[in-house]
């Protein structure tokens, strides 16, 4: 199993409602994300909106393409977007770059 971690950055004004909304992740999203190959996913907000993301996947690549080609990924990262300072047009899915691990105990 490999382990991915990853950044991205919420905007601060919108990290009450980013956390409100992932309290209640549409039951539909979940089971794709479990059926693509996602495990053991967390995220990890900080309070300037530093957003650090975990999951654990047999194959990375693998499990995101098949999670970018589901309809409820689709929509779930359309309504997303707003909540995200990134390139502009970029959905989140598609700009995680994992970070290179350097110690692991």
């Amino acid at each position: 199993m490999k382990r991915i971690c990853f950044v991205l950055q919420v905007k601060p004004d919108r990290i009450e409602e980013y956390k409100e909304r992932h309290r209640a992740v549409w039951p539909e999203m979940l089971a794709a994300l479990r059926e693509t190959g996602w495990t053991n996913y967390s995220l990890f907000l900080r309070r300037d909106g530093l957003l650090i993301g975990y999951v654990e996947a047999e194959d990375f690549e693998r499990a995101r393409a098949e999670m970018m080609a589901r309809e409820v990924n689709h929509r779930w990262q359309q309504e997303m977007r707003e909540f995200f300072s990134q390139p502009e047009g970029r959905l989140a899915d598609t700009a995680i770059e994992p970070l290179e691990e350097v110690f692991h105990l």
